[in-house]
């Protein structure tokens, strides 16, 4: 099935470079730019995205390494950790009447 109508992508194109990619590097991560830059293609109009993540999304070799999983939780304890402190409003100035 055609994906992209603009770069004529197939679903199958999508699987194969997945399919490379996890080979290549089991521990990367895979985005739509890098199955388009595996293929040597790069995204036009963007109506496929849609259909192009759902293709993306049922391949089994899409799933994060599981080395990385916990990274997006940590990282975000991280951030929420690292706000600023509660005090961080400018006092009022209180004018003397």
């Amino acid at each position: 099935m055609i994906v992209c109508h603009c770069t004529n992508i197939t679903d199958h194109d999508i699987r194969a470079a997945i399919n490379w990619m996890r080979t290549a590097d089991a521990h990367t991560i895979i985005t739509p730019g890098k199955v388009y830059h595996a293929l040597g293609k790069s995204a036009d109009c963007g109506g496929c995205m849609p259909l192009f993540l759902d293709t993306m999304r049922s391949n089994d070799n899409l799933e994060v390494p599981m080395q990385l999983r916990a990274l997006r939780t940590r990282a975000t304890q991280e951030k929420a950790d690292e706000g600023q402190p509660q005090g961080n409003r400018i006092p009022q100035q209180i004018s003397a009447a």
